[in-house]
């Protein structure tokens, strides 16, 4: 089978299920490959800034989790077990054997897991705005808002997620697009991954990093700044940890200036100076 070329879609076959991938071949066929997991209720879209930016320098897949965007999903309950598997079977697909994975929020615990099972696949890790294990007391906040979202639809919860995400100073635009992204999210993707995050924990494998690790949080998302401060950062061996200004919960989306930078910047001891 030939390598992927630009700009190529592909699927990956899971057990009763297809991924959907987009993925865009280096200008080297030794340049490093970046691979960006998406968060609850978005999809690849989600990473459109960064894939613009790094395209070229690095080969670049996204793939849209489970349930969401127009990957299938499992007639079964499905956990980060599964979702790790799925991050491993699509850089399969695309023939990747090692790459620098990039996860945003729910892709936090899915980067982790595939971790867990296969760390020699990933030369550098980059998390976003996420967690390693399910808060105290999350189960209950997921059990409401997957209720909320049955209830009152997509589109609703679509609305109010995005105001939640996003600061005050996100403009109209950037909030349709966001809320339009959230709304076209099936319910069952949503409801199926928000159960998943209702009772996980990978905070065991922080201390089996030993990759480069670069931690990512939007300024006023909440308590999730200090959160990856004082859990995951002294946790992962010599992990750096960025902070976003006037970026909420996605900073990829609301900054994506400011993230790309910051992430290029970390991605320069990969390629020097060529991806900035």
């Amino acid at each position: 089978m030939a390598p992927p070329k630009l700009n190529q879609t592909l699927r990956a076959s899971r057990d009763g299920y297809d991924l959907h991938a987009e993925v865009s071949a280096p200008q080297s066929d030794s340049a490093p490959w970046l691979v960006f997991g998406n968060s609850l209720v978005t999809d690849l879209g989600i990473w459109d800034a960064q894939a613009q930016a790094l395209a070229g320098p690095f080969g670049v897949l996204r793939y849209d989790q489970a349930g969401h965007g127009k990957s299938g999903l499992a007639e079964r309950a499905i956990n980060f077990d599964d979702l790790g598997a799925d991050l491993l079977a699509v850089m399969d697909a695309a023939q990747i054997k090692t790459a620098i994975y990039i996860g945003l929020s729910m892709g936090v615990p899915t980067g982790l897991s595939a971790h867990r099972r296969a760390p020699d696949r990933f030369t550098a890790l980059v998390f976003s705005d996420g967690q390693a294990k399910t808060a105290p007391g999350g189960a209950a906040g997921w059990a409401e808002r997957i209720a909320d979202a049955q209830t009152s639809g997509m589109d609703s919860f679509a609305a109010q997620t995005a105001d939640r995400w996003l600061t005050s100073a996100s403009g109209a635009d950037m909030k349709s697009r966001l809320t339009q992204m959230i709304a076209a999210t099936r319910f069952e993707g949503f409801q199926a991954c928000a159960t998943a995050l209702m009772d996980y924990d990978y905070a065991g494998e922080l201390a089996h990093i030993s990759c480069p690790t670069l931690l990512i949080a939007g300024a006023e998302d909440g308590a999730m700044p200090q959160g990856m401060a004082t859990k995951l950062q002294p946790a992962i061996k010599g992990a750096q940890m960025e902070i976003i200004p006037q970026a909420g919960h996605v900073p990829c989306f609301e900054q994506p200036e400011a993230f790309t930078k910051v992430l290029s910047g970390f991605l320069d001891q990969f390629t020097g100076d060529a991806a900035r």
